[in-house]
């Protein structure tokens, strides 16, 4: 009988327990047989009141998100699952998915992307669960769905192998369940009406503004293609890379000067346009530059704060502003001016969730090239974009200018991220629990004495909920800061990632580059770490 629900005996993966953005493994992992079907059903059983209910299904288009669409499509009708929406063609960024949960009032989705990894057969794949405000399940929910995987006998998932058809618009029913295909950018692009100033960014345009968008053969091609070309007037070739592929054209869809390359040296070179920015595999993540200056995400994040009165969504709205451990500073000294509190929390947007949820935060930010607001529950790559464009608009400034008038008035905190890939993952551990085993406080680290040492901790105002060991914090008397922590995104070796920053209110200082401004503080995290000794070299494989 077609589409009759079938149960499969299977045996538990005990490797499938969820990072900061869902589960992240190689594509050989999840080809694996029943692992996709493993997961999923972990998700499903742990979901209370799922039957009947609305879900949402979509991904960044990278390899096997097709196959695990139909899969998931297959279980969620078998598991009673009402009504599935699913972007065309299987694609949704992870933003527009946030904001179709939540414009759509479903109970959750699932997320198919591995964010800023590579895709294509020897690449990587993700699956995320969000829950029924867009963001990502909070941690008590992904331990559950880990406990239950590493208990799972069986899943259950409609005989009927006949794929469903994502070409074309429209409705299909899959056993009891209805599937709806529907336009993935539609909502996203309508409910950024609602926030910026869209005709006075146009106005940039017509008057001759230049700008690149690298989409990264990514996701935000057809977004970008929509928003910027389509609805504001970008020239046709402001969009570049612009059609998802599933290897992402052989790139790292990582939106960083190392990865973005071509756009970097565009945008710092003679013929550079006005504006330059990129996103990721997902969506999520952007990059912003102009005419001779990388924007830093800590930065982007403190200029976007201060200029939230010039975006219509936001006038006279903004509560809060929230940003992770991480992430730099520069934030926290324009909500202290502007009387606002703001938030430190661990890696991961889904910390965030409560305070959005909760009215204590609008904006939000994380080092990672990760910003966005309250408009829905993830990071959000294009919707900085356009903030950066309506404030381009309404100011009448360089990128440069912006930058320049900022720090003078907040002063500058320079920063650095220097990022160890692929590391034999016994010794990178033991650099962290050698860490957490002394106390450097009193002792003189980059010239200065060290007042603080700590793992850092967080408890959520909102709901109290705890988290510890998110990462290493070494503070001295001038303010200077490092952070070392573990990276969960990566899916080979160990990804060891150190911050640095030191605030700078002089102007007349202001000029540096990041590197040379930190040197001594780079010389001496090395030294401290002993990296040569440890790993045989010393040199980052990314440096933000």
């Amino acid at each position: 009988m077609a589409d009759r629900v079938i149960e499969v005996a299977t045996t538990p993966f005990l490797c499938q327990k969820p990072g900061t953005s869902g589960l992240r493994k190689t594509v050989s992992v999840f080809r694996q047989p029943h692992y996709v079907e493993n997961f999923v059903q972990s998700v499903f059983d742990v979901l209370d009141g799922l039957a009947g209910q609305t879900l949402v299904v979509g991904g960044d288009g990278r390899f096997y998100n097709q196959e695990a669409i139909q899969v998931i499509l297959r279980m969620a009708a078998a598991n009673g699952v009402g009504r599935v929406l699913v972007g065309r063609d299987g694609l949704l960024s992870t933003p527009a998915a946030s904001c179709v949960i939540r414009r759509h009032g479903a109970y959750g989705g699932l997320i198919l992307s591995a964010s800023h990894n590579p895709g294509g057969p020897a690449g990587d794949f993700g699956i995320k669960y969000n829950i029924g405000n867009g963001g990502p399940a909070p941690e008590r929910v992904t331990e559950a769905m880990f406990a239950r995987s590493r208990e799972l006998t069986q899943y259950r998932i409609l005989e009927d192998e006949t794929p469903v058809d994502l070409s074309r618009d429209g409705d299909t029913q899959l056993g009891a369940m209805r599937v709806s295909v529907i336009d993935p950018v539609a909502d996203y692009a309508e409910l950024m009406e609602t926030l910026f100033d869209m005709e006075a960014i146009a106005g940039l345009f017509r008057d001759g503004f230049t700008m690149r968008f690298d989409a990264m053969h990514a996701i935000t091609g057809p977004y970008a293609h929509a928003i910027l070309e389509k609805r504001l007037g970008a020239p046709a070739g402001t969009v570049v890379n612009g059609t998802p592929l599933k290897d992402f054209g052989g790139g790292h869809p990582d939106p960083n000067l190392t990865y973005a390359h071509d756009l970097a040296e565009l945008m710092f070179g003679p013929d550079a346009p006005d504006f330059g920015a990129a996103s990721d595999g997902d969506g999520d993540r952007n990059m912003i530059l102009g005419r001779g200056v990388f924007v830093t995400p800590s930065d982007s994040l403190a200029v976007l704060l201060a200029n939230a009165e010039l975006l219509p969504g936001y006038r006279g709205r903004v509560k809060g502003v929230a940003r992770s451990m991480p992430t730099s500073r520069a934030a926290d000294r324009v909500a202290e001016a502007m009387g606002l509190p703001c938030y430190e929390t661990p890696t991961g947007w889904k910390f965030f969730g409560t305070l959005l949820d909760a009215g204590r935060a609008t904006l939000c930010g994380e080092e990672s090239f990760g910003t966005g607001s309250d408009h829905v529950r993830e990071k959000d790559g294009l919707w900085a974009v356009l903030a950066w464009l309506n404030i381009l608009a309404q100011r009448g400034e360089t990128v440069a200018g912006i930058l320049t008038g900022h720090w003078r008035q907040f002063g500058r905190t320079y920063y650095t991220r220097h990022d160890y890939e692929g590391l034999d993952k016994a010794p990178a551990d033991a650099l962290m629990a050698d860490l957490r085993g002394r106390s450097l406080v009193g002792e003189v680290f980059a010239g200065q004495r060290v007042v603080l040492h700590d793992d850092f901790a967080y408890t959520d105002p909102v709901d109290g909920s705890t988290s510890s060991g998110q990462g290493i914090r070494v503070q001295t008397e001038d303010g200077s800061r490092l952070v070392v922590r573990l990276s969960g995104t990566g899916t080979q070796g160990a990804t060891l990632r150190l911050y640095m920053e030191r605030f700078e209110p002089n102007p007349e200082h202001h000029h540096h580059d990041a590197q040379d401004a930190l040197a001594d503080l780079i010389a001496a995290t090395r030294s401290l770490l002993a990296l040569k000794a440890r790993f045989g070299a010393e040199d980052p494989t990314v440096i933000t």
